[in-house]
């Protein structure tokens, strides 16, 4: 059992979305990236984002100098419609072709979530996975053309940014809304408490480390 520690936060991403979520914690955090190409064996869209979410964050570990007495986090978000992983298009065409395929269905959206700890000269992980599902309205070729205009759609799974101007056509969320932004903030939260009481000998609120 660990010791209580004083730690610094990574997250393993350059997402602004993400950013702007996690500091909702009001705790300091660093922003360190690693590009990795996001290929994985796994076909089942709940694995992929754990699994690219894992690599990114090892990529990033593996690369610190320094890796004592740091939590890192790393994730990533998928767009799924039965079965098929809608990540982030290419160009603005892709995106139209994502958008037509999702419009009038509902859709599940992934968030992997990969946690690592290291302090005391050991190193501690855990994953895990949120899924939101999203319904779309059917999406007329104006209102299609008046979104891809907008370039929303060309840095996010799926084509398309909940917290945007593709609001004109998702009718219905089921979930957590934080997961469509690109983390799960408030599921988060309780899985890094169950993930600190494991490992540290007090049980207390883990923000207070940080």
């Amino acid at each position: 059992m660990l010791k209580n520690e004083k730690i610094k936060f990574i997250l393993a991403s350059a997402s602004p979305r993400r950013k702007e979520l996690v500091g909702h914690l009001q705790i300091p955090f660093e922003i360190i990236t690693s590009n990795i190409d996001e290929v994985s064996q796994e076909l089942a869209p709940d694995k992929f984002a754990v699994d690219i979410a894992s690599q990114k964050g090892m990529a990033v570990f593996n690369s610190l100098k320094d890796s004592e007495n740091i939590f890192l986090v790393s994730s990533d978000t998928v767009v799924s419609l039965d079965g098929l992983i809608y990540g982030k298009p290419k160009n603005r065409d892709e995106a139209g072709v994502f958008l037509s395929q999702l419009a009038g269905k509902t859709h599940s959206v992934f968030t992997g979530v990969f946690m690592c700890l290291s302090i005391e000269g050991r190193v501690f992980q855990t994953s895990f996975v949120e899924e939101t599902r999203v319904t779309f309205n059917n999406i007329n070729d104006e209102l299609m053309r008046r979104y891809l205009a907008t370039g929303d759609s060309l840095d996010k799974a799926g084509a398309y940014g909940i917290q945007g101007p593709s609001l004109t056509f998702i009718s219905k969320v089921e979930g957590d809304y934080a997961n469509v932004v690109g983390f799960p903030l408030s599921r988060f939260v309780a899985e890094t408490q169950s993930f600190f009481d494991k490992h540290f000998e007090k049980k207390e609120m883990w923000l207070k480390y940080f």
